[in-house]
């Protein structure tokens, strides 16, 4: 009974590992959450999810694109919009399954921490965000 054979378990990069999360690849996975997007779409949805409070730099977007890609965080779509709809130059990237484990895994992390600063009297949690102290709901 002690002759049992092992079959090699593939490694499957655990989510923990790729944390903390830079701003910058947060935001692109937010974005890319429910949709294909090429890169300028991202930027202007992190600007209109936003309200403008954040805004990708072209440099920083596509060197987090090209290092998520290299990650295996997200893919290239291989599906192309007609060209006459679209510039037939634009790249579309979508999140693979491992880029919205990661991103779970980062919103947990993010959630514990917030529950953390909240229990040492650091946040209200009804205080809107950017509101200066006091002047929250009751203020």
């Amino acid at each position: 009974m002690g002759d049992e054979t092992r079959v090699p378990i593939p490694d499957i990069p655990e989510p923990d590992a790729y944390l903390p999360l830079t701003p910058a690849v947060l935001d692109i996975m937010v974005a890319l959450g429910d949709d294909e997007m090429h890169g300028y779409a991202i930027m202007q949805e992190v600007r209109r999810r936003t309200d403008g409070r954040r805004r990708l730099a072209p440099g920083t977007l596509y060197r987090s694109l090209k290092q998520m890609h290299e990650r295996g965080l997200l893919a290239e779509s291989e599906e192309r919009p007609d060209p006459s709809l679209d510039d037939e130059r634009r790249r579309y990237y979508r999140l693979t399954d491992l880029g919205r484990r990661v991103a779970l895994a980062e919103l947990e992390r993010l959630e514990g921490l917030v529950g953390a600063v909240r229990s040492k009297g650091f946040a209200s949690s009804t205080r809107p965000s950017g509101a200066p102290s006091g002047a929250g709901p009751g203020a």
